[in-house]
């Protein structure tokens, strides 16, 4: 008798949208290269982020939040414990600290870092010398969570044998920072308008992934920075776990969908599928008859 082949679970992961918008130009979006050594995405641009780590849920004593902020409910998944919520909000900060330098934090007295302070801390995280939370510990550092905005939140396919249930978190670049990349994980870096990126992708002079050109298409509608925040933080969304079917990519609300715990409703306007042609990926709807 033939054996099921064995679907790995869904690790958690956090990933950032990290934009800004300098005033003369569409906001931009921060992409980074994963080294082509990486197991996972190799050679792709992608949002700075990575797997939920234990020592993130050891950090929720560090957090700075308006009264009444309630985790699970800003992620739109009661499903969730509050613990294991706050450790994904965590994990979106470390990880993007750790690739990009940037670090969504502050001081007892509600100051930002210093520049100097973060270069030394970055080198001191890359040499080995601290951990992340020693180094919050030490620093006297505390999250405002609620700077990042959850903005989605996809699952890799079952076909895949390395599987991640990433929520997405969106925000501004904090002021006076500035991102580089590690040379480690990460070998690139640009800031670059989404439409402008998905330009790129189509003349194959970089690689994207699907759920990646999916939030780019979306947030190339936005004008502005302050647009693209006030519509996320009213967004509504729902898991989606990408259903593969020949050169597509069917979307939970595709019509022809089958994976019944994750349908939602037809969305009118919204692209539903993502589909690979001569290589490449284009969102697109369920042909109307």
């Amino acid at each position: 008798m033939n054996e099921k082949p064995c679907i790995a679970d869904p690790k958690d992961s956090s990933t950032v949208i990290l934009v800004r918008e300098d005033g003369c130009a569409p906001c931009e979006v921060f992409l980074a290269c994963r080294h082509e050594r990486q197991s996972f995405m190799a050679g792709a641009y992608v949002f700075p982020g990575g797997r939920v780590d234990d020592a993130d849920f050891t950090l929720t004593d560090r957090i700075s939040v308006p009264a009444g902020f309630d985790a699970p409910a800003r992620l739109q998944d009661d499903t969730l414990s509050s613990a294991r919520a706050l450790a994904l909000f965590i994990c979106a900060i470390r990880e993007t600290f750790e690739e990009t330098g940037i670090l969504i934090a502050h001081t007892a007295d509600g100051q930002p870092p210093d520049g100097q302070c973060l270069i030394l801390w970055r080198n001191t995280l890359r040499a080995g010398r601290k951990s992340f939370r020693d180094l919050v510990r030490d620093e006297n550092l505390f999250f405002p969570l609620d700077v990042l905005v959850p903005y989605a939140h996809w699952i890799t396919p079952e076909i895949l044998p390395k599987r991640f249930a990433t929520r997405f978190f969106l925000t501004a670049l904090p002021p006076g920072q500035s991102a580089t990349t590690d040379n480690a994980e990460m070998t690139d870096c640009l800031w670059i308008a989404p439409k402008e990126a998905l330009r790129l992708y189509r003349k194959q002079d970089i690689l994207l992934m699907p759920p990646t050109i999916k939030t780019l298409d979306e947030l190339s509608v936005f004008a502005t920075l302050d647009e693209l925040l006030a519509f996320t933080r009213q967004k509504t969304f729902h898991p989606v776990l990408p259903q593969p079917d020949g050169n597509l990519l069917k979307l939970p609300h595709d019509p022809e969908y089958g994976i019944a715990p994750f349908r939602t409703p037809p969305c009118a306007g919204e692209p539903s599928r993502l589909i690979l042609a001569d290589g490449i990926w284009q969102t697109g709807f369920y042909p109307q008859k």
